[in-house]
């Protein structure tokens, strides 16, 4: 299983996420992630036997009971590449009000699950969603222009969830299937 932990997205705001991807629709290079998919990935597991489902879910469990807070109203919006705009591999969508929660329960799962013999992140936990990939650099100056020109707003949402999913890769791209959801 190929597992992560993730704040999914509302459904309402799968129409204004396409909507801010259409913006580098002429962008070659880019490889779009289903809008309708759209997440903030909490902590990415990778591959994991299924035997251990029980401990991780045990663990992210004690994580969300212990940062201690109910639900939070996020907002998304805003535009960013990783790793920089010289060199861009990822297109991503900002959090602009709820970051702090999400930091927060991203910082509680990940000693937790590290225990548990998951590698730590190597880099700094921004809260974002994918919006795409860059395969090459041919549409480069346009993600640039965008992303240095636009300032979108996607919308708020109420985040009462966080969930371990699985990730299933395809041909047509990954599948997602949540396999345990945790209430805040």
């Amino acid at each position: 299983m190929r597992l992560f932990v993730s704040i999914d997205l509302d459904d309402d705001l799968t129409e204004a996420v396409a909507g801010i991807q259409e913006r580098f629709a002429d962008a070659s290079g880019l490889s779009f992630t289903d809008p309708a998919q759209a997440h903030v990935t909490l902590k990415f597991l990778g591959d994991t036997d299924s035997e251990r489902v029980p401990e991780i879910t045990d663990a992210i469990a004690e994580a969300v009971d212990d940062v201690d807070f109910g639900p939070f109203e996020a907002e998304f919006g805003g535009l960013g590449v990783f790793p920089s705009l010289d060199y861009i591999s990822v297109v991503w969508l900002g959090v602009r009000d709820g970051s702090q929660a999400m930091t927060l329960l991203h910082e509680a799962i990940e000693p937790r699950v590290y225990d548990l013999g998951f590698e730590p992140e190597e880099h700094d936990f921004t809260p974002h969603v994918t919006l795409a990939r860059m395969e090459h650099a041919g549409g480069k100056e346009l993600v640039q222009e965008v992303v240095r020109e636009s300032d979108p707003t996607v919308g708020p949402m109420a985040v009462d969830q966080v969930r371990l999913t699985e990730s299933e890769l395809t041909a047509d791209g990954p599948v997602y299937s949540t396999v345990e959801t945790f209430d805040l």
